[in-house]
């Protein structure tokens, strides 16, 4: 049985505003106060987890720690099958020390060059965790396929080069409304509020 969250105020143990933004309105209906780790300057942990659940526990467990207060953290990214599974969990990295997402987008494409193998997902896991150190994971998928140029001036990451399965439009053209509908944010989200938010 997963435990119950109950609090009134959560941190988000993220630096990344368009992750905070979108995690903010997707718990905006429990009535739950956010604040971010950037917000409470508190420092970013090392995630040298080989999974994206044990990235995501990295930070939830810092953040609670580090601010008495229960966090949620989410590692997410891009995983593109003729890649063999890259970025992966390096999906950030891949953006250099700026962060700059059309560098990452831009190295997927050379690499995949000319191969008809455009199949890709993201996936999500999304931990929350307490002050006492108990914590709940979750994660989440959605499919598609990388597409090239980039489209698009919404969402953030790699959402200009993705299309999910039965759409033509990448994320990154979608109304934010449409694209909570189905991420796979939206599917771990599903499992978390299922799980640890429902009474």
């Amino acid at each position: 049985m997963a435990r119950h969250f109950d609090g009134k105020k959560l941190v988000i143990a993220s630096h990344n505003q368009g992750k905070v933004r979108e995690i903010g309105e997707l718990l905006a209906p429990f009535g739950v106060e956010t604040i971010s780790a950037g917000e409470l300057g508190l420092p970013e942990p090392v995630e040298d987890g080989s999974t994206f659940i044990a990235n995501a526990e990295i930070k939830a467990h810092a953040a609670a720690m580090a601010s008495g207060l229960p966090a949620l953290s989410d590692d997410s990214g891009l995983e593109v099958a003729g890649l063999d599974g890259d970025p992966g969990i390096f999906s950030a990295r891949w953006c250099g020390p700026d962060k700059d997402f059309t560098v990452g987008m831009r190295m997927i494409n050379e690499k995949l060059g000319d191969t008809p193998e455009r199949g890709a997902n993201f996936t999500c896991a999304l931990t929350l965790a307490w002050p006492d150190g108990h914590m709940e994971s979750f994660e989440g998928r959605v499919f598609g396929t990388v597409t090239w140029p980039m489209r698009g001036t919404r969402g953030f990451g790699y959402d200009p080069i993705f299309i999910p399965d039965g759409f033509t439009r990448t994320f990154a053209e979608m109304d934010p409304a449409d694209k909570h509908a189905m991420s796979h944010r939206a599917d771990a989200f599903r499992q978390l509020i299922d799980a640890c938010f429902r009474a």
